[in-house]
């Protein structure tokens, strides 16, 4: 009997949607360069300390000038990137490493908030930029839990932290911080947007089976009937109908 006459999806079908756990390294979302770095001293560098570092750093240097995108400040993604860069390629196996990524949004999220906002960007667009940033790492995020992922170079056509938070310095020191913000938050959502059409267009449409359902005596309600969702990892799900 084939697959299609049990009622079953082809194994390339199904393979496509196992959900899976993301690797912290993946979470990190390092830039190419970070990556690079990772490999100078791989599994050397303790990364909960290196990020600890990195995000001390940022935070004391934007500080240190109210926010301000001046000299001092522009060189805080690059000391960023030189400390947590270096620990990109270790297998983050160490009981406390979950807390990386985490460690790593605040960084980038409070260096892109506060000098937008202290140098005088305007604040929908400060809050634009960050909202596409936070929709890139929900997906790195949400998507394994359904069995399907960004690909690579997605992923790195998003730039990264590091790369993120450097393309905020130049603009800055070309004196177009609003036009760098613009052009990153434009160009973050063109890949947000291009990435969800074409998951949603490769994702194959099932047919949902309704079949009656029959308990002692007693046949269930229209619309009782069990939906089952196959290829996305859902569980079946019962209707609200007339439950017992």
């Amino acid at each position: 009997m084939s697959a299609g006459e049990a009622g079953e999806e082809p194994p390339s079908t199904r393979e496509r949607f196992v959900p899976t756990i993301p690797g912290l390294r993946l979470l990190r979302d390092d830039s190419h360069i970070g990556v690079l770095l990772g490999r100078i001293v791989p599994g050397l560098a303790p990364p909960l300390l290196t990020a600890v570092a990195a995000a001390v750093v940022v935070l004391v240097l934007i500080a240190a000038d109210g926010g301000q995108l001046t000299g001092i400040t522009l060189f805080a993604p690059v000391a960023a990137l030189l400390l947590s860069g270096l620990a990109s390629g270790h297998p983050h196996d160490g009981r406390y490493d979950w807390l990386v990524p985490p460690i790593l949004r605040v960084t980038e999220y409070s260096y892109l908030a506060v000098v937008g906002l202290a140098s005088g960007v305007p604040g929908p667009l400060v809050f634009v930029l960050l909202m596409t940033v936070v929709c890139h790492h929900r997906d790195d995020v949400a998507r394994p839990a359904v069995g399907v992922s960004r690909p690579v170079w997605v992923r790195r056509a998003a730039l990264g932290w590091d790369g993120r938070m450097l393309v905020i310095a130049v603009g800055g020191a070309f004196s177009a911080l609003t036009t760098a913000y613009g052009i990153l938050a434009a160009y973050l959502a063109v890949l947000l947007v291009r990435e969800a059409v074409r998951t949603w267009s490769a994702t194959p449409v099932t047919d949902v089976g309704v079949s009656a359902a029959t308990q002692g005596d007693d046949a269930a309600v229209p619309g009782d009937h069990p939906i089952t969702r196959r290829g996305d990892g859902g569980q079946p799900a019962a209707g609200t109908n007339g439950e017992a």
